[in-house]
């Protein structure tokens, strides 16, 4: 009878020692994660972590986090003086190329006021045909690099959708003209979502652009602007060549262009620079298209400010 409770003394003791270590060990797991946690704020607020002085687990993680913050902060110095060298390079081409082009624009004028032959008149055409498409792609790689490498911020605030359409459009339009297509615009004059009201205009210029430069003459591009409960949907819908669907994975990509297209103008950085511009909205694209039946580009604009 003795050894009984001696026996159930001994298991009860064991079993008190054993609850009291599970809720010590637990205690530790709790502190430990505070701590963690506030070394991770710490090293988003780019401060230095909480050194622990003892020789404990806790000292040894310490001193690794601040090794790997110390390095983050180095490599973040690295690319910021990356970045600005870039920008400086960015506004140095920007600038060189822009006098020269201006100059050739102006001899250009200065050319067509002399008596000229008819095929010479022909060849300053298609001179200043070619400069302006020289301008352009100069501007595209500009605001391309520009774009990636952080230096354009987007500046989203709430604004009327259909002014920043109206923009898009009233810069399509003389385009549009001269290849005889109808534009039909569809969309709300009280819509107010949060978005950069410049570079939304820019993108959908650009898809509008692509519309007009791949929809016979005599075409039509639709735009219908539909409000979801999450997204504002800008549908643009066109007449054209359409887009095969193994291809419509690549079109976004920059400089990619359809083989079939080379022979017009264009380098391929719209559709790339459209698709960038609305995921930093956190917004996105679709494309729906079928070969010769015409293309539909969707882009998808959230109602609500996020960061």
């Amino acid at each position: 009878m003795a050894w009984i409770i001696i026996w159930t003394a001994c298991t009860g003791i064991a079993v008190i020692f054993l609850l009291w270590k599970l809720w010590y060990f637990k205690r530790e797991v709790y502190d430990y994660t505070e701590q963690l946690e506030q070394w991770l704020d710490d090293i988003i607020s780019d401060k230095e972590i909480t050194q622990v002085d003892e020789d404990t687990l806790q000292s040894k993680i310490s001193e690794k986090i601040n090794r790997i913050n110390r390095i983050f902060q180095r490599k973040k110095e690295e690319t910021l003086k990356e970045k600005k060298s870039i920008q400086e390079i960015i506004s140095d081409i920007s600038h060189q190329t822009k006098t020269p082009i201006a100059n050739m624009k102006l001899y250009l004028e200065l050319l067509k006021e002399e008596p000229i032959s008819e095929k010479g008149t022909i060849f300053i055409e298609n001179l200043e045909s070619q400069t302006d498409r020289l301008n352009f792609l100069f501007q595209s790689m500009v605001k391309m690099s520009r774009m990636e490498t952080g230096i354009i911020k987007i500046q989203q605030g709430q604004a009327n959708l259909s002014e920043t359409l109206g923009k898009a459009v009233a810069a399509i339009v003389p385009k549009a003209e001269k290849k005889q297509i109808q534009l039909f615009v569809q969309c709300g004059e009280d819509i107010l979502i949060n978005h950069d009201k410049k570079w939304t205009a820019e993108a959908i210029f650009n898809i509008l652009d692509n519309a007009v430069k791949y929809t016979n003459a005599g075409g039509n591009i639709k735009i219908t602007v539909t409000v979801l409960e999450i997204y504002t949907r800008i549908s643009i819908q066109d007449s054209g060549k359409g887009i095969a669907i193994e291809r419509q994975a690549e079109i976004f990509q920059r400089f990619y262009r359809e083989p079939e297209v080379h022979d017009q103008e264009g380098i391929g950085i719209g559709l790339y620079l459209a698709r960038k511009i609305i995921e930093l909205q956190n917004g996105y694209i679709e494309v729906r298209s079928q070969k010769n039946h015409g293309s539909n580009f969707q882009i998808y604009l959230l109602n609500e400010f996020s960061q």
